[in-house]
């Protein structure tokens, strides 16, 4: 590549003002003649903070269902689930709209995304996956809106046909609990010097989950969801299919790597279990998600431009999200229907610097930008069945047309002196929200614009070389999205609608922590507290103040408008790991707990003799809960033994009070032991197997409508000729 046209091709994609995933790693070379001098080191997730990595190594054990389904062992996470095919991971109490999602460095949030748990984690296939990094705490000096509870980052995996032309692979999965079936066929290939490929497909049916049982409530009374068959134990309104191919291409120069990626995801058939049938309903009454589609396409360029970008990366990206929903009422002879597609555009560009010494300092920093634009198409209809009818809503489930964009400028530094370290930045951005008005179903035109700012300040002290002692200070923000402002939709409790005077929510979190790491030894432990000004959260309605057109939120047990909490909302907490490791041996376990409270979201009543409590806990914050493993590793092959646990959860917000995905009372507590092993048997193929809840347990992840797998078997085959 001559050196004209390498400066030409890294100017143009500089050219761009955005952010991205500065610090992610190229890949080494498929040929070991070439020269490569991109860094292959991996790099922290977030130095100085409460971050983890669910590593390939992880997945290969654990054989999770899902990408949520793959953080269930981590420490300050905790995954609901409101339907078999969806899961949403809970850090540090927030979920949905508070956490940030990632792919490669590319923002997956976009301005449709609820309140609430969001199934748009598991639309990541984690057979393509190297890792998934986790990043707990305020984090929106790097990332932007809506990293105020954390950070998760998928990171794929790269081609690597080894020493070979070709390099094929395929893979099979089956499950007792959901009768899975399915696989992944794959080719690595080097087409030409510097250049490699990865392409893959795969596909999985999946049935009726079975349970250990009814989840009974902590005053013993059945859950309302889900509805199960007659021998207690098979869950109505579980079950689906899925889709997935994919294609990537690292293309290597010298100090240059240029990545062109595409990731399809397609989910079929999938029933929203807490409305498949609803509580109270006709058992033939269903909410089914007949498509759940995420495409994403990008390119990056990874490049070393010197002391000043020593490590820089600019990428560009395209996505769609697109959703179709049935409600079908066979008893009414009706269908409600609704898509959703949200058209994403992002541009992003970062640098790292090279370390330079300033006196008795060495100072290091990371600079970048971030721009992302959505596009909504929305639409809603009645059809009737039995005289073939089909009137169309004057609005979908949004307004069609309506736009969003968020983004900004940051810097981070770094200066470090002895065995004390001192890091700080700053943000600086905006969010645009607009939509149009619809006079027939009285939605307002929105024109919102709100300047955002995010800070971040950081120390670090080693008082000897195993033990590192930190604190942060950090401020992040969220700015209200569409479906904030516009939204209308059926929830887990009832039906919510927009509030298009919603202001942002801002968040102050600081942590204190300590990290113990020896040859034997890798241990951390975390304090912090997190306050959230302008909450927002869901406040009780009358059926007078329906939106006219809104068939569902008359019909609705309870009705919901989005509103900002007076005073702050806090959220304190404590996690800690430990992993001792002795030869082949390992032993690990997981703490983690978070309490939450705000102003209470209903308005006090006017006759003062009716009780009345000032705060309330914040809804669905997870219970104490944890893991321990232990686990043993040979060369060819390993064993493992798991325990998932978690305490009841008898803290409920108002709005949970009314959710029949949360038993009467409360989530009982829970106990899972799982047994991993597998085996290398040649150099070609692999086995490995979970036996899934030992004992048989009934247990559920608090919040979530469905019930874990009762005592199962998964079993998976690779066989890479």
């Amino acid at each position: 590549m001559s050196p004209a046209l390498r400066a030409s091709l890294i100017g143009t994609f500089l050219a761009c003002s955005a952010v991205a995933r500065a610090d992610q790693p190229a890949a080494k070379a498929a040929d070991p003649d070439e020269t490569i001098v991109v860094d292959d080191t991996p790099p922290s997730p977030a130095p100085g903070r409460a971050a983890t990595t669910v590593s390939r190594a992880d997945l290969d054990e654990r054989l999770p269902r899902s990408a949520p389904d793959a953080l269930r062992w981590e420490a300050g996470v905790y995954v609901q689930q409101t339907a078999a095919a969806q899961g949403s991971a809970f850090v540090r109490g927030r979920t949905g709209q508070q956490t940030v999602l990632l792919f490669d460095g590319v923002r997956l949030n976009n301005s449709t995304w609820r309140q609430g748990p969001n199934q748009y984690f598991f639309t990541i296939d984690t057979r393509t996956l190297a890792a998934i990094d986790v990043v707990r705490g305020g984090a929106s000096t790097r990332w932007g809106s809506d990293a105020i509870g954390g950070v998760l980052d998928a990171v794929p995996r790269d081609p690597d046909p080894g020493q070979r032309r070709l390099a094929p692979r395929l893979e099979l999965r089956w499950g007792s609990a959901d009768h899975e079936l399915g696989g992944r066929a794959e080719l690595a290939a080097r087409p030409w010097s510097g250049g490699a490929l990865l392409v893959g497909g795969g596909y999985r049916d999946v049935s009726l989950l079975e349970s250990g049982g009814v989840v009974r409530g902590t005053d013993g009374t059945p859950a309302l969801v889900p509805t199960h068959g007659d021998d207690g134990r098979t869950q109505l309104g579980t079950g689906f299919r899925e889709a997935t191919w994919d294609a990537r291409l690292v293309q290597r120069w010298d100090d240059v790597r240029l990545t062109a990626a595409y990731y399809d995801y397609r989910q079929l058939d999938a029933p929203r279990t807490d409305q498949c049938p609803p509580a109270f309903a006709p058992l033939d009454e269903c909410l089914r998600f007949d498509e759940q589609f995420h495409t994403l396409g990008y390119a990056a360029v990874d490049a070393r431009l010197g002391a000043w970008a020593e490590r820089a990366r600019v990428v560009v990206s395209a996505q769609e999200q697109h959703e179709r929903r049935i409600r079908d009422r066979p008893r009414a002879n009706a269908l409600d229907g609704g898509r959703d597609q949200t058209r994403t555009l992002g541009v992003a560009a970062s640098a790292v610097t090279a370390a330079t010494a300033v006196g008795p300092l060495a100072l290091h920093a990371e600079y970048g930008a971030d721009l992302y634009s959505d596009w909504i198409d929305s639409v809603a209809w009645l059809e009737l069945t039995d005289i073939d009818f089909v009137r169309y809503d004057s609005r979908g489930q949004y307004v069609a047309g309506s736009r969003y964009s968020s983004g900004g400028g940051f810097a981070l530094a770094e200066a470090r002196w002895r065995t004390v370290t001192a890091r700080a930045g700053g943000r600086a951005g905006a969010a645009l929200a607009d939509a149009p008005a619809d006079v027939a179903s009285a939605t307002t035109a929105i024109d919102r614009r709100w300047l955002a700012s995010a800070g971040f300040a950081g120390l670090s002290w080693r008082p000897a070389a195993a033990i590192e002692l930190l604190a942060t200070i950090d401020h992040s923000f969220r700015a209200p999205n569409l479906d904030d402002l516009t939204g209308r939709q059926a929830t887990g409790p009832g039906f919510q609608f927009e509030n298009p005077a919603l202001a942002p929510e801002r968040a102050n979190t600081a942590e204190a922590g300590v990290r113990i790491t020896s040859d034997a030894v890798a241990a951390e432990a975390w304090a912090y507290v997190s306050r959230v000004d302008g909450a927002i959260a869901r406040s009780l309605r009358d059926i007078a103040d329906c939106p006219p057109t809104a068939r569902d939120c008359q019909g609705a047990w309870f009705r919901y408008q989005l509103v900002n909490l007076d005073g702050a909302a806090t959220v304190r907490g404590v996690e800690a790991a430990v992993e001792v490791t002795a030869n082949a041996l390992a032993l690990r376990a997981t703490l983690s707990h978070a309490r939450g409270d705000g102003a209470n979201p209903e308005q006090r009543p006017a006759d003062p003799t009716l009780p009345y409590v000032e705060r309330v806990p914040l809804s669905r914050v997870p219970p104490l809960n944890g893991s321990a493993e232990a686990r043993w590793r040979a060369e060819r092959a390993y064993a493992a033994f798991g325990v998932r646990w978690a305490t009841a959860q008898e803290r409920l917000a108002p709005s949970d009070r009314g959710d029949p995905r949360i038993p009467p009372g409360g989530t009982p507590g829970y106990a899972v032991v799982d047994v991993r092993g597998g085996v290398r048997v040649t150099t070609s193929v692999r086995v490995a197997a979970v036996f899934e809840n030992l004992l048989d347990a009934a247990y559920r992840y608090h919040g979530s409508s469905i019930d874990g797998p009762g005592r199962s078997l998964l079993v998976f085959l690779e066989l890479s000729p």
